[in-house]
């Protein structure tokens, strides 16, 4: 099986993006894992898939993969590659568009200045929504990793975040508590796990172990989480200035019931074909 695809990246979150408009792409996880490999494969933190729409109002259908072969609800850092993506192929000449993701329906927009806005949706701060098992709706709530109790902010970005205010996210334990923290029993669809720092109430540092893919340079969906949790525990005010060690994004939410808005970059770094078993 030969594969076209386009290597992508938002901050140094990167990707496999396939156009799957006009032939169907045969995906399974061991396909994924094998593209996602970076000694062996292409290499990248997400797989993401260009698919026709299947609902009416909508432009295409987005699909994510993790590293690790599993298929994923939502990304924000490749949903301003996708827009890219469709603009700079000619599968669309919108410079917004709605798309059908698995967990509903987003609308990025390319910008004039070459950055992409994304509306991100409404944050779900309920824990059995997100879901998280509490038997409490408190914004903040303890949680107990290794040996340690943390207090995390849960947040559904359209996938499940558990954020962690940290005095330093360089020295923060990223990868001892990611790892415990993603595969937590009282996160049974598995979670992001972020680290924040509160530079000031427009700026803050994160970090993110991601599930299914380790910490990464940036996480869109993670930032938006990050800047929900500091607005609702009264630490910032929108917009926020969310600075990862893969560059920066810009965060605005109005609140509860409002939609969340990401700004950032999508950079196109090279195209090529790979031979799939």
């Amino acid at each position: 099986m030969k594969l076209r695809f386009t290597k992508m990246h938002g901050l140094g979150n990167d990707f496999v993006v396939i156009d799957a408009t006009r032939t169907q792409v045969d995906l399974t996880p061991a396909r994924v894992k094998a593209i996602a490999d970076r000694h062996f494969g292409v290499g990248c933190d997400q797989l993401l898939v260009v698919e026709p729409a299947t609902q009416p109002g909508v432009d295409f259908r987005y699909r994510i993969f993790n590293a690790d072969g599993g298929e994923v609800e939502q990304c924000g850092n490749g949903a301003r590659c996708f827009v890219r993506f469709v603009h700079d192929k000619g599968l669309t000449d919108k410079r917004e568009i709605r798309v059908e993701t698995k967990s509903g329906v987003i609308a990025p927009c390319l910008r004039e200045d070459g950055l992409v806005t994304v509306d991100m949706g409404v944050p779900e701060l309920t824990p059995a929504k997100v879901p998280f098992v509490s038997d409490s709706d408190a914004f903040v709530q303890p949680l107990q990793v290794g040996e340690a109790t943390v207090a995390i902010t849960a947040v559904s970005m359209g996938n499940p975040h558990a954020v962690q205010v940290v005095a330093d996210v360089d020295a923060a334990p990223v990868a001892e508590q990611g790892a415990l923290i993603e595969c937590h029993p009282r996160f049974p669809a598995r979670v992001n796990a972020g680290f924040l720092q509160v530079v000031d109430a427009n700026r803050v540092r994160l970090r993110v172990f991601e599930r299914g893919a380790g910490e990464t340079l940036a996480c869109g969906t993670g930032a938006c989480a990050a800047v929900v949790t500091g607005i609702v525990r009264n630490l910032v005010v929108s917009p926020v200035r969310v600075e990862t060690r893969g560059g920066e994004l810009e965060i605005a939410w109005g609140g509860p019931g409002t939609p969340v808005l990401m700004t950032g970059p999508a950079v196109t770094v090279f195209e090529g074909e790979m031979s799939l078993d």
